[in-house]
């Protein structure tokens, strides 16, 4: 979009340029067909013409997705805007002033085109630039201040979750470490108790009595 823009410019520097020159001729054409017809040429055309044999015609020009009005400019054949005009003397100033005024129309048109195209342009360029400077200097500050909030509340989160997972692999490790311990101190009391009873001497079994010896037997009454 920006890039057309040098573009008609150039070319409306160049239609005006041609529509001074041609306004020139076509002054001079009039001042001819003035002198050679005599009176007020231009009352006598607009009293004979009764229809427009030059027109305009607008189209519509899709540039970097802006529309823009084109106009073209056309002759209606078989429309004779003089009739009579300079058919007693004077006609052939009278056709070359008609064939310069209509280059002058024809350049008018395509400056006032290039006019209106590059208004619209311009208007379309402002509105564009305010939102790229909005988007440079409100909205994307805006944004990397909610990143850079966002990535820090991210990383106050991960340093929580980091000291927490600490705390409780400490724990953990403590919690193991006292039931080894636990486990250590109950199998040494076990092999301390096992170490004692080994040491203690073993009692000996009371004798027997024997049948057979000299021992009296109690009296049996009957």
């Amino acid at each position: 979009m920006s890039g057309a823009v040098p573009e008609i410019t150039r070319r409306i520097d160049e239609a005006k340029q041609k529509m001074g020159r041609v306004m020139q001729i076509a002054a001079f054409s009039l001042a001819e067909v003035s002198y050679a017809v005599g009176g007020d040429i231009g009352y006598q055309i607009q009293e004979s013409a009764k229809q427009a044999r030059f027109r305009v015609r607008a189209k519509q020009d899709n540039v970097s997705g802006v529309l823009l009005p084109h106009f073209e400019s056309y002759t209606e054949e078989g429309i004779n805007d003089f009739g009579l005009t300079g058919l007693g003397k004077g006609g052939q100033q009278v056709q070359r002033s008609r064939e310069t005024y209509a280059r002058a129309v024809e350049t008018l048109v395509e400056l006032a085109s290039l006019q209106t195209a590059f208004v619209i342009l311009d208007e379309v360029i402002k509105v564009v630039n305010r939102r790229v400077n909005a988007i440079e200097h409100v909205i994307i500050p805006r944004t990397e201040n909610t990143i850079k909030y966002i990535m820090s509340e991210l990383d106050e989160v991960d340093r929580e979750e980091f000291y927490r997972l600490k705390k409780v692999s400490n724990k953990k490790q403590r919690d193991i470490a006292a039931a080894d311990a636990e486990m250590e101190a109950r199998r040494a009391a076990a092999q301390e108790k096992e170490g004692q009873k080994a040491l203690e001497p073993e009692k000996e079994a009371p004798d027997a009595p024997d049948v057979l010896g000299e021992q009296e037997d109690a009296d049996v009454i009957f």
